[in-house]
C-alpha cells in the first residue's frame, strides 16, 4: 500500500497500516454490493430485463412499450416489478444499479 523511509516514526506506521485497513474495507464493501446487485439482477425476468435496459435510458412507459410493442399498462407492471426485486427507491437508484452492472441500453 504504501513504503515508509528508514528510519521512520511509529506514528507513519500506525497511519500506513490504517489506511491499508480502510482502503480494504472500502474494497470489501463495493464488492459486497456488486454481489448483491447481480443477485437482485438474476431475480429478473427476461422482459423486466428488457423493461430495466430501456426505463434506465430515460424512456417513458409508453415508449417502452411501443419498442416491446405491448401496453404502458404492462410496462409499469414490469417497471414496479422490477424497482421492487432490485430494491431501487427511485428510478435515480435504478439508474445508479445499471451502472454499476454495465447495463447498456440495445439501442445505443
Amino acid at each position: 500500500m504504501d513504503f515508509l523511509q528508514k528510519p521512520f516514526e511509529d506514528r507513519e506506521l500506525l497511519d500506513a497500516v490504517s489506511q491499508g485497513i480502510e482502503k480494504h474495507r472500502r474494497l470489501r464493501h463495493e464488492q459486497n454490493e456488486m454481489k448483491e446487485l447481480r443477485a437482485r439482477l438474476d431475480t429478473l425476468t427476461p422482459r423486466e430485463r428488457e423493461v430495466f435496459r430501456l426505463v434506465v435510458t430515460g424512456m417513458l412507459n409508453k415508449q417502452v412499450a411501443f419498442d416491446l410493442g405491448t401496453t404502458e399498462k404492462t410496462i409499469k407492471v414490469h417497471r414496479a416489478r422490477v424497482m421492487e426485486k432490485m430494491g431501487a427507491q427511485s428510478l435515480a437508484d435504478l439508474v445508479r444499479f445499471a451502472e454499476k452492472l454495465g447495463i447498456r441500453s440495445p439501442i445505443t
